[in-house]
C-alpha cells in the first residue's frame, strides 16, 4: 500500500497539500495542536492514496513523506 507521513511538529497548516490532492484525502486535523500551535495535515484515507507526491512537493516546509508500494 502507498504511504503518506506528516512531521506534524513541523507542519504550519497552510493547507497548501489539501489543496493538491487530487484525491481529496488530506485534512487539516481540527482537533489536534502541534508544538508549533497549528492545527497539523492528516490523511483521512491512506488506502485512496495514488503516491503522486503532489502533497509533498507543494509543501513549503518538507514535511510530507511519500512511499510508493514496490509491485
Amino acid at each position: 500500500m502507498n504511504k503518506v507521513t506528516f512531521n506534524i511538529n513541523l507542519c504550519k497548516g497552510c493547507a497548501l497539500c489539501v489543496l493538491a490532492c487530487p484525491k481529496k484525502i488530506i485534512e487539516l486535523d481540527s482537533k489536534q495542536l502541534n508544538a508549533k500551535g497549528y492545527h497539523p495535515a492528516s490523511i483521512t484515507d491512506q488506502s485512496k492514496c495514488i503516491a503522486c507526491a503532489m502533497c509533498a512537493l507543494m509543501c513549503p516546509d518538507v514535511v510530507i513523506k511519500v512511499e510508493k508500494e514496490e509491485k
